[in-house]
């Protein structure tokens, strides 16, 4: 049986802007970026960067593939990082559910000192993720219906179809 690379492929719909959140010290981030996202209506769009720094970081991780799907708690590793960290990107998409509210799916990753030297790691962002001295994030904003959420019959979780 011949295995195909590419499932599906995209068109992107003309960028209509850029929108820039600036995060508060001791902001949640996740929350944050939800809040800027229903502030300025957004309902499609990307992650183009996010920089700054972190007081806290919480990333999650697969740590075993499940023998089935959806994925489960007991299959995540969640990992807390408390301590100064650089944010040295942000991630992902932001989709329009069926019901209308924004799905926001991102992924960041940190840098921060062990000793003498520079450790780095990464995941999905989620809630317990806090901003320290400044946090800048710039979505890139797509017209509405152009990002939309879709269930994935094969991994029964949330997936984005790009509309043309």
């Amino acid at each position: 049986m011949e295995q195909r690379q590419v499932i599906r492929d995209s068109k992107f719909s003309p960028l209509q802007g850029i929108v820039q959140l600036r995060v508060q010290p001791g902001s949640d981030l996740l929350t944050a970026i939800r809040e800027g996202v229903e502030r300025h209506g957004i309902k499609s769009g990307i992650f183009l960067s996010g920089l700054g720094a972190l007081e806290k970081a919480v990333l999650r991780n697969l740590r075993v593939f499940p023998d089935k799907y959806p994925v489960a708690p007991e299959h995540r590793l969640y990992y807390e990082l408390k301590k100064p960290l650089e944010l040295l990107s942000l991630s992902g998409w932001i989709g329009e559910n069926p019901d209308g509210s924004a799905e926001i799916h991102a992924h960041f990753s940190v840098s921060y000192a062990e000793g003498d030297k520079v450790a780095s790691a990464g995941g999905h962002l989620t809630e317990g993720t806090i901003a320290s001295i400044k946090v800048v994030v710039a979505i890139g904003v797509f017209p509405q219906g152009s990002m939309l959420t879709s269930f994935d019959d094969m991994t029964k979780s949330h997936d984005i179809d790009f509309s043309l």
